[in-house]
């Protein structure tokens, strides 16, 4: 820890990453753990895909509107509130992010890229009109007042990643000194990218992840078994 603290202080430019270890200490279930995924037992493409989304609606639906339940249920953990104090402090200059939970912003960072979209909002497909997440759980919550159907703002299967956040991220990746990676097993292509860039330009990397990632190795530090609000809160906020 000490290693860190010292890092975080000299650096003139510290990108934070996170990945769906940051949402579940907030009590979101990630996607992929053994026990609690979201994908245990079900086939993604048939209920976060473009073709789920065209043909297979009512599943699709159901998965949202339960992803959007849980996400209204649960709040920024003191890890949120602490980045987003580091940011108004100087000491982060953005966050990038997997996660489409928002809890980022709602916890006052306004640095932020979201890879992934978002699940706080909702667009209709036939006329851009944006609604809160809050409306898939009214009846007929998924029909815009134009009669076209609201799907919600994240990155479906089949679909790029959004080019304004990508780029975002490649604009804080590229000067990075310390590159600190928050609850993310890096295994998705192409977001783990984005710490692989930052070491090859010299960045310190530190991966604070509960289990072992596929970058491990590439780290200078590796924090596992430790709860991501935990290790920010031993870090000093007097910088």
């Amino acid at each position: 820890m000490e290693r860190l603290r010292n890092w975080l202080r000299e650096s003139r430019h510290t990108v934070v990453f996170t990945g769906a270890g940051m949402s579940t200490e907030s009590g979101l279930p990630d996607f992929r753990s053994a026990r609690t995924g979201l994908w245990q037992g079900k086939d993604p493409a048939r209920l976060a895909s473009t073709q789920a989304m065209r043909h297979n609606r009512e599943e699709f639906l159901a998965f949202y509107r339960m992803r959007i339940e849980g996400l209204l249920s649960c709040k920024p953990h003191s890890g949120h509130h602490l980045l987003a104090e580091w940011e108004r402090q100087g000491v982060i200059q953005g966050i990038i992010t997997q996660n489409v939970d928002g809890y980022h912003q709602h916890a006052g960072s306004q640095r932020v890229a979201e890879l992934h979209g978002t699940l706080t909002t909702l667009s209709c497909l036939r006329c851009g009109r944006k609604e809160k997440a809050a409306r898939y759980l009214q009846e007929e919550g998924s029909v815009c007042e134009c009669g076209g159907f609201l799907r919600p703002d994240v990155v479906l299967f089949g679909e790029s990643l959004p080019e304004a956040a990508f780029e975002q991220a490649v604009a804080w990746t590229e000067p990075a000194e310390l590159f600190l990676v928050l609850g993310s097993s890096l295994a998705v292509s192409p977001a783990n990218w984005f710490p692989q860039q930052a070491k090859e330009r010299g960045a310190t990397l530190v991966i604070v992840n509960r289990e072992p990632t596929m970058l491990d190795h590439l780290a200078d530090l590796v924090i596992q078994d430790r709860l991501i609000g935990d290790v920010l809160k031993n870090l000093p906020l007097d910088f």
